[in-house]
């Protein structure tokens, strides 16, 4: 919601200070500059990347605009699995969790937090790291130490788009400067012709400037540091997680896991330990 806002913002403010100055809106009405600027940008975009890396773009850059922020609800609801199923293991035996972490959509004490189940990277991490402690005894640095590399990937994979992002949108300035010689070189065909013929011409050509210098920090700078707090966000979440599960394996209560992991929470949306005890005693 914010990053449309935000677009409004940019759009309103950069064009509307143009006219308040007086300067005619069709002079910045250049089709052809947007057509040299974004197709040589998308051009070398597909020269740069892999095929999956250009997909996966295309597909995660419309989470600028979709995407949610975590909230306190997102965290009771990760403490509040966590809890639950280390509740379980303690009581019934590890055993006893099995169903639950292999099939997470028909599991009880998943489908009572239907967000997390959306957030497959989060749901990935707390299953997998389950069927570790499944697989037979780990030593609780071990563990962690195969938690860290999950993580270690996982950041790198996701961090690909942001990263692809903020590579074209380093060449927008340059593509705008070759779009502003492009005309140049068209208006110097029209030396001969009358002084308001030209500065149109000129003008039209230094649009190619304008126009890549504000696609750069205006739009595709912005969309890469959105994505790339996105990033930083599942991060943390897989953190928590893994604080939770360092504690549980080191014979910590589940009680006290959890509180671990509610600990590694920053900000304004940790929890606090009452709103946390209340979440478990309502679940």
């Amino acid at each position: 919601m914010f990053a449309i806002i935000g677009v409004f913002v940019v759009l309103g403010c950069v064009i509307g200070g143009f006219l308040m100055e007086g300067g005619p809106i069709n002079v910045l009405m250049q089709p052809i500059e947007l057509l040299i600027i974004g197709g040589a940008a998308l051009g070398s975009f597909c020269i740069a990347s892999p095929k999956s890396v250009i997909l996966g773009t295309f597909k995660k850059v419309l989470k600028v605009f979709t995407a949610g922020e975590a909230s306190k609800q997102t965290y009771l609801d990760i403490l509040g699995v966590l809890y639950t199923l280390m509740n379980m293991a303690r009581r019934d035996g590890i055993v006893s969790i099995e169903q639950h972490v292999n099939k997470p959509d028909g599991s009880a004490v998943f489908t009572k937090y239907p967000a997390l189940l959306k957030n497959h990277e989060v749901l990935d991490f707390i299953c997998d790291n389950f069927k570790v402690l499944l697989a037979g005894n780990i030593e609780p640095y071990q563990f962690e130490s195969v938690m860290d590399i999950d993580m270690s990937a996982s950041h790198s994979h996701e961090s690909t788009t942001p990263n692809a992002i903020n590579k074209v949108a380093d060449s927008l300035p340059g593509l705008g400067i070759v779009a502003a010689v492009l005309g140049i070189v068209l208006t110097m065909g029209k030396i001969n012709e009358p002084p308001e013929v030209l500065g149109h011409s000129v003008g039209a050509a230094l649009v190619g400037t304008f126009l890549g210098i504000l696609m750069c920090y205006g739009f595709a700078g912005p969309m890469a540091q959105n994505l790339e707090y996105q990033v930083n966000e599942t991060h943390a979440m897989l953190g928590v997680v893994k604080a939770g599960l360092v504690g549980f394996s080191s014979g910590f209560p589940p009680m006290l896991a959890v509180e671990a992991a509610r600990r590694a929470v920053a900000g304004p949306v940790r929890p606090s330990f009452e709103e946390l005890e209340g979440a478990l005693k309502g679940g």
